[in-house]
């Protein structure tokens, strides 16, 4: 007996069971106890099966930058770094920040978070695209309403892709002192690893990583990077000829936020889904669960 049937027979008893006892309150109440659960069952189960394509159940990595606010949209950066490392450990995640940028007077400049686990990256693509932030800013010496904006990029992990061939002819690999962040030792050898490819892109792709002591398992995980932005472009073109097909046009404006958080009228909306909470703290903390399920589910409405 599948999954699917079992919850069906447990449905379909409970409904029964509800028009036996119309006039028993008591009843009622425990047969509605017993209704959540299964509610809850159902709904992570039809979440499972819209996490169907090919990459969902790879580990993920997400890439955090600052975009235009100066040192609030650093700050901000910095607050998402936060937010996505809480989530990942509310699901479970192993989570490891592979590379950081720290800014000059607050906040991070880049950020490369690994994210470690089932579904990571089916999960973790909902938030892929710019968040936007209004608060009273810590920085503004009056205090005065800012805006700032920061752009989240969600990668699968991908060991053997096919579709992506990288020849050496088209790196080059330097090594050189990590800085900053890293733990203990850090400054002690030249184990950073920068990876700069320039094969058949518009634009040369620079990865770096320093997390780890080893210089091999920082250039292991600079590949892996690398592949998955290669990945990521070609997974865009398709859309993008696929929206041409469609007729639809997608405009990738800078700022084009996908979602607000406005903390001084304690209200976050996700602008795709309509989705809302003023349960701004809860957010910030890394509760986005919400978010990441009803966008998970517009999608799927979206592409039909």
């Amino acid at each position: 007996m599948t999954r699917w049937t079992t919850l069906e027979s447990e449905l379909t008893t409970l409904s029964e069971l509800l028009e036996l006892s119309v006039n028993d309150e008591e009843a009622q109440r425990q047969i509605e106890a017993e209704i959540t659960p299964t509610r809850q069952a159902v709904d992570q189960l039809e979440l499972s099966l819209l996490l169907g394509e090919r990459y969902d159940n790879s580990n993920a990595f997400i890439s955090i930058q600052p975009g235009a606010g100066g040192v609030d949209s650093q700050d901000w950066a910095e607050m998402l770094l936060r937010l996505y490392s809480r989530w990942a450990q509310n699901r479970g995640f192993r989570a490891e920040i592979v590379d950081l940028v720290p800014g000059d007077e607050a906040g991070i400049k880049a950020a490369t978070l690994e994210l470690r686990g089932p579904y990571a990256y089916g999960y973790a693509k909902a938030e892929a695209g710019i968040h936007r932030l209004v608060r009273l800013s810590p920085f503004d010496s009056a205090h005065r309403r800012h805006t700032s904006f920061a752009r989240v990029e969600v990668l699968p992990e991908v060991d053997n892709a096919p579709e992506i061939q990288i020849s050496p002819d088209d790196l080059r690999i330097d090594v050189y002192r990590a800085g900053g962040h890293g733990g203990q030792g850090v400054n002690t050898t030249d184990s950073a690893v920068r990876v700069v490819y320039r094969g058949g892109t518009p634009d040369e792709i620079v990865v770096t990583c320093q997390n780890e002591r080893s210089q091999l398992q920082n250039k292991e995980t600079a590949m892996n990077v690398l592949r998955a932005r290669l990945l990521e472009r070609l997974l865009e073109r398709h859309a993008i000829e696929r929206s041409k097909l469609k007729g639809v046009h997608q405009d990738a404006a800078w700022g084009n936020q996908i979602r607000s958080y406005v903390l001084d009228d304690r209200r976050v909306k996700d602008h795709r889904t309509n989705v809302e909470t003023s349960n701004t703290q809860a957010v910030l903390d890394g509760d986005i669960d919400l978010f990441i399920e009803a966008f998970l589910r517009w999608r799927l409405g979206n592409e039909e």
